[in-house]
């Protein structure tokens, strides 16, 4: 048995949730106020059958025992699993155990963080060098609290203070380079790396500082500069003031992304504490994956000569977010959103209720700078558009984009349905190499066989993958299955997959890919594609089943309160009518699913 499923097998998602929320019984089910926002009557629900959770309230979703943990807690799958295989005293292979040595070192460089970080406030705040960046601070109006609240710092203009502080405080130099704050000469010996700068820490979801931000205080270039990448520190991974965010995303159900650390200081004093900062780089998909965890919603506030360009490049990764749509602030010419809200803090409000669908937005800003009467830029347009357009899961919005772009570059939408085609062809990718001798781990009722048959099929015949647009991660109600799929859908090979996984979920994707099918399967082309429908029915069935359970708990929940709620419409929409219809479909075909 895999250890994904002896904790599944081992835990109960009752016991565990009942340490997080007062539950009381509501029928077969129990009910409490939901721990990821704030509310006065109780919308949280768990199935002890089922074992999952829902949140009818602004959450709005549910899960496992693994989603609930990663919601809670700020973690990723791996994490989460190893907490939950520590509580189940449950002992964990080598690849999915974590390194004690490698953890030792990492909080060795978090202490280190730590000290720094309280050496450079203590300058900020007390000494007579420490001047020239209050007198800055003072002039972009950021409040004393904030500076507290933030542990803004000042590093001064000398080349071995910091140094000299940590080495005295037992820190050896190895170290303090390991941290980034230190470069070693080429001749030997060290410097400081911050100096005469105002210091921004940097922190993780946990609140553990892990880089610096620091802007020059003088002429010197360049203006900003971060820490290297460290063992505790990827810029691709962070986003400033996540850990003073994350709760006013999880309440709000929202995120908004801006450029700089001014940024986000003033939008947090002026009351906006969903906002988190990319720290001047194009949103990755490493940001996108842990907003995931927080938010389905994110809109970008980007410095108004890059929104453009992030929109087009970057606007795949943040679509791929959630089944809503990404937005864009357009600011004004010339203006960040620090100037913006410290200006007129009515117009960013504005702002901000009439952002625009990143893809609308994108739209706009590649077609505002081509010729439409030229071959050449229609062609240019249609390349750069042409991905975001393919990556909608959505029929009816694809081809509503389809329509849009040829009227505006005036050309048949014939021609642009040829260009998807090829682009759908370009992306399919060989068959993939399955690594050998990997052990297969027990199956049981632990983990739902459809789902796994269903990405069996699409991670082995990558043909397939146009024909699994009606699919979404709500179908898959098992996290690690859920993880799998959503890597899937924006991983071309299996090698990307697996350097994307969480090295805890490498022994499922390798029994995934190894899934001996039935001759019939493995020979017809037509064969897969009435395989994979099949399993696309019975994974809405599920989900309609699941629905329906939910539904039940919410009209217990409006009864209790004495309304009628709209989340009854909502759990219909999500799927239950598509079900149905599909369910008639196949009737019609008169045909048999293929795993029964």
């Amino acid at each position: 048995m895999s250890v994904i499923a002896e904790v599944k097998q081992r835990l109960d998602i009752l016991e565990l949730v009942a340490e997080y929320v007062t539950l009381q019984k509501a029928g077969r089910n129990y009910k409490g106020l939901c721990p990821f926002h704030s509310e006065k009557d109780p919308s949280f629900f768990v199935f002890p059958a089922q074992q999952s959770w829902h949140c009818f309230g602004a959450c709005a979703t549910g899960g496992d025992i693994f989603s609930f943990v990663m919601k809670k807690e700020g973690v990723d799958f791996g994490q989460a699993l190893r907490l939950l295989a520590q509580r189940g005293g449950i002992a964990l292979s080598p690849r999915e155990a974590p390194d004690k040595a490698k953890d030792e070192k990492k909080e060795r460089l978090f202490q280190i963080n730590e000290a720094a970080t309280e050496y450079y406030h203590h300058l900020l705040s007390s000494a007579r060098a420490g001047e020239m960046a209050r007198s800055y601070l003072r002039g972009r109006k950021v409040r004393p609290e904030t500076i507290k609240d933030f542990r803004l710092g000042f590093s001064p203009d000398a080349w071995e203070t910091i140094k000299s502080y940590l080495h005295n405080k037992g820190y050896a130099e190895k170290e303090l380079v390991e941290a980034g704050l230190i470069i070693e000469k080429e001749e030997g010996g060290s410097y400081d790396r911050f100096r005469n700068r105002l210091m921004f820490p940097i922190s993780d979801s946990q609140g553990r500082v892990n880089a610096f931000g620091a802007r020059a205080l003088d002429d010197s270039l360049p203006k900003y500069i971060n820490s290297p990448q460290t063992p505790v520190f990827d810029k691709s991974n962070s986003l400033y003031g996540i850990d003073k965010a994350k709760a006013a995303i999880r309440k709000e159900n929202s995120a908004i992304i801006v450029e700089g650390y001014m940024d986000v200081l003033t939008a947090h004093q002026d009351g906006w504490r969903n906002v988190i900062g990319s720290m001047g780089t194009s949103l990755t998909d490493k940001q996108v994956a842990g907003l995931r965890r927080l938010t389905a919603n994110v809109t970008l506030a980007l410095d108004a000569d890059l929104a453009g360009e992030e929109a087009t490049l970057r606007g795949k990764a943040v679509l791929a977010c959630s089944n809503a749509e990404a937005k864009v602030i357009p600011l004004p010419a010339g203006k960040d959103p620090d100037e913006v809200i410290r200006e007129d803090p009515a117009l960013w409000q504005k702002l901000v209720e009439q952002a625009m669908p990143i893809v609308d937005f994108a739209f706009q800003s590649v077609l505002s700078k081509v010729d439409v009467n030229k071959a050449r830029d229609k062609s240019l347009a249609v390349q750069k558009l042409l991905p975001s357009i393919h990556d909608m899961r959505d029929p009816v919005q694809q081809s509503h984009y389809l329509r849009k772009l040829a009227a505006a570059l005036k050309i048949e939408e014939s021609a642009i349905r040829v260009a998807l085609r090829e682009l759908e062809a370009g992306q399919r990718r060989p068959h993939p190499h399955k690594p050998a001798e990997q052990s297969r781990p027990a199956r049981r009722f632990l983990s739902s066989p459809i789902e796994e048959y269903c990405l069996a099929l699409l991670l082995q015949h990558p043909e397939l993958r146009p024909l699994a647009g009606e699919l979404s991660p709500e179908h898959f109600e098992c996290t690690e299955n859920r993880e799998v799929f959503i890597k899937w859908q924006h991983s071309s090979q299996i090698p990307t997959l697996e350097s994307e996984l969480d090295s805890s979920l490498l022994e499922h994707l390798h029994y995934l890919v190894d899934r001996n099918f039935p001759p019939a399967i493995r020979g017809s082309e037509r064969t897969r594609q009435f395989a994979l429908a099949d399993c696309i029915l019975r994974l809405q069935e599920k989900l309609s089943r699941k629905l329906e359970t939910e539904k039940e708990a919410a009209l217990e929940l409006e009864r209790a309160r004495g309304g009628i709620s709209s989340e009854l419409s909502k759990l219909s929409e999500q799927g239950i009518d598509s079900g149905q219809r599909l369910q008639d479909v196949f009737v019609k075909r008169g045909r048999k699913p293929w795993l029964q």
